[in-house]
């Protein structure tokens, strides 16, 4: 590469990390003169990258937004970041329906990685190993996603086609206050004014998404994440549970987060011993009753069920279970 040429590349990267830059700033960084600064410009110009000059005081160029991304420079560290993320992405299902976006994008920073960095990369990707193996998600729509997450910021009303877990199909207004990304999966959670209450929706399973004119105002209370944590809790499922658990919040949480269970503070009635350490109520819905048992003795707390009485039965079953292993030689 030609020394002028490398010079030309240097200043699309100053230009790249942001900002208005005088042209004494990239002379001195370009170690050339003002004029040959802004032939370098011109010759960016030429080549359609989106220069701006900036008039005034403090002016000089800055790189607009263009119809087309312009050859972009990474450090070495900044490549590595890129990768890894795709990679996290991938790993964590958090890709549009565009599969192979990020396998095609990883492919090109790939190709342009010095040798060297691509070995170092190609170490690191051989040494990594996850915990968990990569989930099998349904994934947004990148247009649905794009246009969600507009009437977020500017608080419009979106009108959205949604498919619920049953194959019912629906067509609804909804005020959106955040997207929340969780466990793998894209959600949109804020108010359908149809019937004046909060909804949670999966991006995945909404087929088309429309802005509409208007706006709301931003509500009050709880975040768009803690909403949605507290929407799984309070879903609709087979069984209603509640336990009552000695012990305090942060040891609950390690094994009933708060997408999981809601807690809140237990007042003995009147005759009940008031005890010195406090108890929680537990409430909680679930498809199945079975996993309950385990958590709740990893818990090594003491607990009472209120409801439901087969989860009663479920919990002494398992305990006469791990008795007679217990006593086994």
């Amino acid at each position: 590469m030609s020394r002028p040429t490398g010079r030309v590349l240097t200043l699309l990267e100053l230009l790249q990390s942001g900002g208005i830059r005088t042209v004494a700033e990239l002379a001195d960084r370009l170690g050339v003169e003002g004029r040959t600064v802004r032939r370098y410009v011109d010759q960016l110009i030429d080549l359609d990258m989106p220069v701006e000059s900036v008039r005034g005081r403090y002016g000089g160029y800055r790189l607009a937004p263009g119809y087309r991304l312009p050859p972009l420079m990474f450090s070495d560290d900044e490549a590595l970041a890129v990768l890894l993320g795709l990679v996290a992405g991938r790993r964590a299902g958090l890709t549009t329906t565009e599969r192979t976006a990020s396998e095609t994008a990883s492919a090109k920073i790939r190709r342009v990685l010095p040798k060297h960095i691509a070995r170092r990369l190609d170490t690191l990707l051989e040494a990594l190993a996850f915990t968990t193996q990569p989930g099998e998600f349904d994934t947004p729509d990148a247009g649905i996603l794009l246009t969600t997450a507009d009437a977020v910021r500017h608080r419009h009303p979106v009108s959205i086609r949604y498919t619920d877990r049953d194959g019912r199909r629906s067509e609804r207004t909804l005020h959106a206050y955040g997207i929340v990304a969780h466990a793998g999966r894209w959600y949109v959670t804020g108010k359908d004014p149809g019937i004046g209450e909060d909804r949670t929706f999966r991006l995945d399973r909404i087929t088309d998404a429309r802005t509409l004119p208007g706006s709301f105002e931003a509500p009050v209370g709880p975040s768009p994440e803690q909403r949605v944590l507290s929407g799984f809790a309070t879903a609709e499922y087979r069984h209603e549970v509640t336990v009552r658990i000695h012990g305090t919040a942060e040891q609950i949480r390690t094994h009933l987060p708060p997408s999981v269970a809601s807690l809140e503070e237990y007042a003995p009635t009147d005759g009940e011993e008031r005890a010195a350490e406090r108890w929680l109520r537990v409430e909680l819905r679930a498809e199945r009753l079975d996993w309950l048992p385990p958590v709740l003795a990893s818990l090594d707390r003491p607990f009472v069920i209120e409801r439901p009485e087969e989860l009663r039965d479920l919990v002494t079953a398992l305990a006469e279970r791990l008795g007679s292993y217990a006593r086994h030689a």
